[in-house]
């Protein structure tokens, strides 16, 4: 039986531009055993060539195909909901790019959809633009509810932030695509032809990686290296099928053969 990966980037992969411990000599692993893997972000702002530039710098190397963001998975979704549809965009980057790749238009004036996404240069008056367009019937859609990381110096919103305003201007909920959305866990999988019980998802986040991982099927790998440390384990009532410090400690022919035997994997620390 084949098996493959759905992997996190930032705190899986690297840490804002510095490579996390063991995580290139995993991918080239994957590569070498001709592992089918996916990278799966929540991040709508970079395009699939800006991830695999960033991978590159990191000494690990991938092709465009093998990077799935928040916003392919969106712009997908609203293409099925109304093909040819057309969107205001509180975002920029990989999300626009996305939408019209998949014949949604970008519009200012009485749109299907309003999309939000990352992006710095989007203004309050372009909010409240947003606000009187979903009075008037647009859909409020969010390519994630990732929330902001709560740090000194950090510059940018989470998208959380920026909906949750929105929400309460409008006294609509937006509808949420990427993780741990069944939208995205689902299309990821399919886009790497894997069935269910062929799919573990690898992440640092409980409340996205995991969690989405847990309610698709699908087997979950949480790493320490990034957000979620072993002190947090307690506050959530799920916990994933394994835990590693970082990805030099995944062991992946053991891993694969438990897999494969249908030996049950501990949550345990390794």
């Amino acid at each position: 039986m084949k098996h493959g990966f759905l992997i996190d980037m930032d705190g899986v992969i690297y840490s804002n531009h510095d490579l996390i411990q063991g995580a290139d000599q995993f991918i080239r692993s994957l590569q070498e055993l001709e592992i089918p893997f996916l990278f799966m972000t929540n991040n709508s702002q970079r395009t699939p060539r800006d991830a695999v530039n960033k991978l590159s710098k990191l000494g690990i190397e991938v092709e465009e195909k093998q990077i799935f963001t928040s916003a392919m998975a969106t712009a997908n979704f609203l293409s099925r909901q109304k093909p040819q549809g057309t969107a205001f965009v509180l975002g920029e980057g990989g999300i626009i790019t996305s939408l019209l790749e998949s014949g949604i238009s970008i519009s200012d004036h009485q749109p299907d959809f309003v999309v939000v996404g990352e992006g710095r240069n989007f203004t309050l008056e372009m909010v409240n633009i947003a606000v009187e367009m979903i009075l008037k019937g647009a859909r409020l859609i969010a390519t994630n509810l990732d929330p902001s990381p709560k740090k000194r110096g950090w510059n940018n919103l989470g998208i959380r932030a920026v909906v949750a305003m929105i929400e309460e201007a409008t006294g609509r909920v937006a509808f949420s695509v990427g993780k741990p959305s069944p939208i995205m866990m689902r299309s990821a999988r399919k886009q790497i032809n894997l069935a269910t019980d062929e799919t573990t998802v690898i992440g640092d986040t409980m409340t996205t990686d995991i969690v989405g991982g847990i309610q698709m099927g699908y087997r979950t790998i949480l790493t320490l290296s990034g957000v979620t440390k072993e002190e947090h384990l307690t506050l959530y009532p799920y916990g994933p099928d394994l835990i590693v410090e970082d990805l030099s400690h995944l062991h992946l022919a053991r891993y694969l053969d438990q897999v494969q035997t249908g030996a049950m994997v501990p949550t345990a620390l390794v």
